[in-house]
């Protein structure tokens, strides 16, 4: 039986995700940088606001939030895509090292351009903010934004100021509306009403105040860790600059974070003049290679290792991964092979490899893998996508139904990147497909080593699970079909089957003791989740984010 939360983790969440949902604007705020401290350190904010949320309680709100989102479908969660993500987010944190969070950043399956920073350090980005920037660098301008907002607890400082402004702000109006009252006269009434008005605009105005302060502190960090960690620091105002300048075009829809924070041209020049002003650091880019004592450790496994190309230019990966995200972010896979289709017979101006590879992809998706690995073959150049290249001609051969050259293109992927997601979850689902108990085992053994270290990842679980089960090992596969309920927004579902699981008589002591502390774990989670269904308040994220 599930057991009642503590009153602090029980009535708290509410609190938060009425606060978010009522109008927090800089939690879902895009990049607006315009200008960075002197100094290399943070600048320090006190600890005040510790007395709304804990760091503790900001990351269990924002794990929250990010399996809510993961239920209602809105993650884009493509191992490739999330790494090459992780990849520079890391990049950046390494500048700036928050020491109380950990950053989880992810994509938003959405065309509007958009960004925003969660509780808890959880970073998203729109599909479409990828897809309109133009280099690495734009990308890692808004992402250094965000950053500085979490680094600087802009969430929790904006909530403690509405609740220290609050309670005197509805005295004095308190005392206006009974002055009025009391003097008797016909127009009291009028009086009443216009002091209510002007509380309500009163505190609206001084959310909006605080809002562009923390925007501009945002702008001055994020200025600095953009440029420390190598990338081009004109680069946001160049992005911001072309969003405001097609704002003024008529016909032209406002981008979604211009209309949650408004620039102005006085904003875009001080990002330039501040940018002029930052002393160039050596770039540590993804794509230029660099002294392995360089590499941060919080940096994904597929990019710690040594397997990157030297000769590829700064920011080529970053091509790739747009024309990834523009094929797996599509509402119609036949609409992307007709857009590659159509923009390869124009031939103007001439195709690049990464637009090969997206044509590829396209043609994947629809089926057509013989074709999909005439597109690959193409590609001439040293590769600049890293793995990317020799995986999709391994999934491609795969698809074709060439699956002795298939296995043996994923043997030796998997033996050059033994702790790549993509590569361990997309043979691991070859092999998945030949449904005996050998492929299981040996795609529990694909998969053990990566799951370890990233045990929240639910297509691992997920996976794992299906192994598990061709494998014969029931219980192993019972936890992990659990794990994926959980990571997918149903912790009740995976309460109740970890339930079920402790039923069986052939657990020995660990087993058991395992899926007891999972059990204790996830009621926290599956209670509020009930109970929030119960209120049929399922939606707990601003809609206007997500549109």
């Amino acid at each position: 039986m599930i057991r009642r939360m503590s009153r602090s983790v029980c009535i708290r969440p509410r609190r938060f995700f009425a606060a978010l949902a009522g109008g927090l604007g800089l939690a879902l705020s895009a990049a607006g940088m315009v200008s960075a401290q002197d100094g290399r350190e943070l600048p320090g904010i006190g600890s005040s606001a510790e007395s709304v949320f804990s760091a503790a309680e900001e990351s269990e709100y924002g794990a929250m939030v990010f399996r809510e989102l993961r239920r209602y479908g809105y993650l884009l969660e493509d191992p490739q895509l999330v790494g090459f993500l992780d990849a520079v987010g890391h990049r950046l944190v390494a500048q700036n090292p928050d020491p109380i969070h950990d950053f989880t950043f992810f994509f938003i399956r959405t065309t509007d351009i958009n960004a925003a920073s969660w509780p808890g350090a959880y970073i998203s980005i729109n599909a479409g903010l990828m897809l309109t920037a133009e280099s690495e660098s734009e990308l890692a301008a808004v992402m250094a934004h965000e950053i500085a907002h979490t680094t600087q607890r802009h969430i929790a400082r904006m909530i403690e100021k509405q609740q220290r402004d609050q309670l005197p702000l509805m005295l004095a109006m308190l005392g206006t509306v009974l002055a009025a009252q009391n003097s008797g006269s016909s127009s009291s009434g009028n009086a009443t009403s216009a002091a209510i008005m002007g509380f309500m605009g009163l505190m609206q105005q001084l959310q909006i105040n605080h809002t562009r302060s923390n925007e501009h502190e945002a702008d001055r960090v994020g200025i600095r860790i953009l440029s420390d960690a190598g990338y081009e620091p004109l680069a946001m105002a160049d992005f911001f600059g072309r969003m405001h300048r097609a704002n003024r075009i008529v016909g032209v829809s406002m981008p979604e974070y211009l209309r949650s924070h408004p620039v102005t041209t006085t904003r875009i020049s001080e990002a330039k003049d501040r940018a002029r002003q930052q002393v160039p650091t050596p770039d540590l880019g993804l794509g230029l290679a660099a002294p392995e004592t360089t590499r941060h450790p919080l940096l994904p496994g597929e990019w710690a290792g040594t397997g990157r190309s030297a000769a590829a230019p700064d920011g080529a990966l970053f091509a790739w991964a747009r024309e990834r995200l523009r094929v797996l972010s599509a509402e119609s896979a036949p609409a992307m092979e007709d857009h590659y289709r159509r923009r390869f017979e124009s031939g103007e101006p001439a195709p690049g490899d990464a637009e090969r590879y997206g044509y590829a992809l396209a043609l994947a998706q629809v089926g057509k893998h013989s074709q999909a690995l005439a597109r690959l073959d193409a590609i001439e150049a040293p590769d600049p996508g890293h793995f990317w290249l020799a995986l999709a001609r391994a999934e491609s051969l795969h698809g074709a139904g060439r699956r002795g050259e298939a296995e043996a293109a994923f043997e030796r992927l998997l033996a050059a990147y033994p702790r790549s997601r993509a590569v361990a979850l997309s043979y691991a689902e070859a092999l998945l497909e030949q449904a005996t108990a050998e492929s299981g085992r040996r795609a529990q053994d694909v998969l053990r080593p990566v799951l370890a270290e990233a045990a929240n990842d639910p297509a691992l679980q997920r996976s794992f699970g299906r192994a598990s089960e061709l494998a014969g090992d029931l219980v192993r596969a019972g936890e992990a079909h659990a794990e994926y309920a959980f990571l997918s927004g149903r912790a009740p579902d995976a309460v109740r089957q970890l339930q079920a699981l402790k039923q069986r008589d052939d657990l020995d002591y660990y087993q058991r003791s395992r899926i007891d502390a999972r059990i204790a774990a996830m009621t926290p989670d599956a209670m509020e989740l009930d109970e929030r269904l119960q209120r049929a308040d399922t939606r707990l994220l601003p809609h206007a984010t997500l549109r």
